[in-house]
């Protein structure tokens, strides 16, 4: 299972991106799967999961009503809508399949991308 990122940039606060993963090598339409990111100095941290089974969402507090994670099982494409972007939501981004239909911490994760960079300015 390869998953890889795009849609990472550069952009000013206040701006938006959209993030997309797309898997490669097996189906993920049953298994959840999740958003997380790193900024320099810190712990890798969740963002964003979306249920396999269900499409239930969750999301880390500090980004509620301003992203919005979704999936495309047609397309094996995950995404994350990402708006009001904050310098502090600068990081790489990774996104990741779940052991399960479900999880939010990074131990409930096995496949992992390589990372996409979003630097937002102030």
């Amino acid at each position: 299972v390869r998953l890889v990122e795009s849609g990472g940039g550069l952009v000013q606060a206040g701006g938006s991106l959209r993030l997309s993963c797309a898997v490669f090598g097996s189906s993920s339409n049953l298994y959840g799967m999740g958003w997380f990111r790193q900024a320099p100095g810190r712990e890798r941290e969740f963002v964003a999961s979306i249920s396999g089974l269900t499409g239930a969402t969750d999301y880390a507090d500090s980004v509620k009503g301003r992203f919005s994670i979704s999936r495309d099982n047609a397309k094996d494409t995950l995404y994350l809508q990402m708006s009001s972007l904050k310098p502090d939501d600068t990081a790489i981004y990774f996104c990741a399949r779940a052991q399960s239909y479900s999880g939010t911490a990074a131990g409930d994760f096995n496949y992992w991308g390589q990372g996409t960079q979003v630097t937002v300015s102030s």
